[in-house]
């Protein structure tokens, strides 16, 4: 193998490596963000299920308890919730883009069906309605 041969294989080599890892990256960040998710619903669960005082909970922030009241805390886990959503659906769009480019690095062709989306609830319903009629 010639000398210029070397070196462009191992740019392309280097290429699909760091775009690789890229994806492997935001796998692993889905991945956390799923973990917290988990803990908010077993925190919300937990604030369903306590027969405690229903005026405040103890809640751990960060390094520290505090006494907050029960329904601030439980909107406060709700919001959590939905900023983690938002934040897996960026990296999953972010995902099929990095994807996309390692594949078409490699000369392969696109995963079919990788872009699909589910349906959102108002189109769901749309979907059901036209069904039965």
């Amino acid at each position: 193998m010639a000398d210029g041969d070397t070196e462009r294989l191992l740019r392309y080599l280097g290429q699909v490596e760091e775009l690789a890892e890229d994806v492997l990256a935001d796998k692993r960040q889905v991945i956390n963000l799923h973990v917290k998710q988990n803990q908010n619903r077993e925190a919300l669960r937990a604030l369903q299920k306590d027969p405690g005082p229903p005026e405040e909970v103890m809640v751990c922030l960060g390094n520290m308890f505090v006494h907050l009241p029960r329904e601030r805390t439980k909107e406060m886990i709700e919001k959590d919730q939905a900023h983690l959503e938002e934040e897996i659906e960026k990296l999953r769009d972010q995902m099929r883009v990095k994807v996309n480019n390692l594949l078409e690095v490699q000369g392969k062709p696109e995963v079919k069906g990788f872009n699909l989306r589910p349906l959102s609830p108002e189109e769901m319903k749309a979907v059901t309605v036209i069904l039965k009629g």
